[in-house]
């Protein structure tokens, strides 16, 4: 259950996204394969502080995905009350 879930603190959505696409593959290859390619050619000082950078640049990407994520469920949310609302206002009074 998502609510039993969200209470004690185990649901992850960033972890339940798995992308089909395959652009997304190949993205994913590419990067590896220069990662592979500039740990042979930098030294390993200066390959650790790209990891660094790599590992900051995914910190980056969680939270703009969960700022998102937040918006998304907000405008979701705002929407069903506009859709209420608007049905009840086009329901005719009895009386």
């Amino acid at each position: 259950m998502i609510l039993e879930d969200m209470y004690y603190g185990n649901w992850h959505p960033s972890e339940q996204i798995k992308s089909t696409d395959p652009e997304s593959q190949k993205v994913n290859q590419k990067i590896s394969e220069h990662m592979e390619m500039l740990k042979n050619k930098l030294s390993e000082v200066d390959f650790e502080q790209m990891e660094v950078i790599f590992d900051l640049l995914n910190e980056s990407t969680s939270l703009h995905s969960a700022a998102a994520f937040i918006h998304g469920y907000r405008t979701g949310a705002l929407t069903m009350i506009e859709v209420f609302s608007e049905e009840h206002e086009s329901i005719p009074k009895r009386g």
